[in-house]
């Protein structure tokens, strides 16, 4: 078995992280339980911070919060210097009521409301990442009416979509992010924006894709981002100082999968930024990235209860957990695949190949197929890794199944960041309308 950060198989057997033992977790807060491994939260901050620092380059370190948004994650995250991307005004509430210092943090989204717009420019958060001319001139008049500057980057889709090992340098124009690089539009925006009084043109963002592996895709990506900064200079007389190269840094969930460390990513960015800018004697950006699901990705583990099996002879077994689609949707949405272990058994012998189902009324609700276990019997806990990012993020109430508690373990000690839901939770923002109410029976 692989184990990140700081888990391990301790003397009982059992699966421990970050000095806890996960079956006394078990014990105290229930299942599914989400499982945060602070201190490989930290390990992996301080990595990229640590990188961006040996390249002498400015630099913001942004983590991307929609990959795991709760106040504990935001605090962490201030803490190791990185600033913070929010994507709708739940995460900036998230972020505000943390304390998280607003001019570190940037607005993105394809669509912000007025409203979202208006909350932002009333914390005075850093940098607006602007998707769209409707959102150029909405920002510019909401900006206007606060008596606001703000600084913007404008979203491009540079052309280049890297997925792991596969590198497309045709172009990405079917997205619904972003100006087109290829067909002017980004040119037009940029024109736009260097026009408006209130907004303030920083430079630009871009994204190439996720779980990527390699780093050719970001050398291309700078290139092209790199060439559209030299003409704006020359044609539009507007410097940009910000260049935004975004996230998609790659983790390991399977066997297979093969990150390459946090400093060979930076290193290569670092470079292809100096290469090019200095052959076209431009003056180097502060360059801005934004991991998140390389910051908490692996750090997370999901601990679960095993409750019935279903044996049908010559085709499978399955085994059925606590939690599912509602806590983890990825594989039901992605065909993700995780590694998992019996934490209470770890050392025992491997007897059976089982396929892993959730609870909810769904066919497709199965978090993993074809895991080697030892005999499962009935009240084991399976604890499933590198779930820290986008399971807690994008958990649901189907079902109306509650959502999980959340601690972060740390030197033996366990805190837990999100309660459970109760019951109360779930009914909580229903409303029976008077005639549906029940009257009362005179006698």
């Amino acid at each position: 078995m692989f184990l990140h950060g700081t888990s391990k198989i301790n003397g009982k057997g059992h699966l421990e992280i970050g000095g806890c033992d996960v079956t006394d977790l078990a014990q105290e807060f229930g299942t599914p339980l989400y499982i945060v491994d602070e201190a490989l939260v930290r390990q992996r901050a301080r990595e990229f911070m640590d990188a961006f620092r040996s390249t002498g380059l400015r630099h913001q370190v942004a983590y991307a919060s929609k990959a795991f948004c709760v106040m504990a994650m935001c605090r962490v995250a201030e803490e190791e210097g990185m600033s913070l991307d929010v994507v709708s005004d739940g995460e900036l509430y998230t972020a505000l009521q943390a304390g998280f210092p607003a001019e570190r943090i940037h607005f993105h989204g394809n669509n912000k409301t007025p409203e979202e717009i208006i909350m932002a420019l009333e914390a005075g958060i850093g940098c607006f990442v602007v998707d769209n001319f409707n959102e150029l001139q909405l920002l510019n008049a909401l900006a206007a009416d606060k008596g606001k500057r703000v600084n913007v980057l404008l979203r491009i889709t540079p052309g280049v979509e890297a997925h792991t090992h596969d590198y497309i340098s045709t172009g990405q124009q079917d997205s619904k992010f972003g100006f087109d690089l290829g067909n002017g539009t980004a040119f037009k925006a940029i024109e736009t924006a260097i026009g408006l009084p209130s907004l303030k043109v920083l430079g630009v963002h871009s994204h190439i894709g996720s779980q990527i592996f390699e780093v050719e895709g970001f050398r291309m990506a700078v290139e092209k981002v790199a060439a559209f900064a030299v003409e704006i200079r020359d044609k539009l007389n507007h410097t940009f100082t910000v260049l935004n190269l975004g996230g998609g840094f790659g983790i390991r969930y399977v066997e297979g999968d093969e990150p390459l460390p946090v400093g060979v990513y930076v290193q290569a960015i670092a470079d292809a930024v100096r290469t090019t800018c200095e052959n076209a004697n431009f003056a180097l950006p502060e360059v801005w990235i934004e991991p998140g699901r390389s910051i908490i990705g692996d750090a997370g583990t999901t601990l679960y209860t095993v409750g019935t099996s279903k044996d049908i002879p010559g085709v499978r077994k399955y085994i059925a957990v606590d939690g599912g689609m509602t806590d983890n949707p990825r594989p039901a949405l992605y065909e993700s695949k995780y590694e998992a272990v019996l934490a209470n058994r770890a050392n025992d012998r491997i007897d059976e190949i089982v396929s892993v189902a959730g609870k909810c009324c769904e066919s497709g609700d199965m978090l993993i197929w074809d895991l080697k276990l030892p005999a499962v019997q009935s009240g084991d806990l399976l604890a499933v890794f590198c779930t820290g990012a986008y399971n807690y993020a994008m958990a649901s109430n189907y079902n109306r199944i509650r959502r999980p508690a959340v601690v972060f373990v740390k030197d033996g000690k366990a805190d837990l960041v999100v309660a459970r839901e109760t019951y109360q939770n779930i009914v909580g923002n229903d409303i029976i309308p008077q005639r549906l109410q029940k009257q009362a029976v005179s006698k």
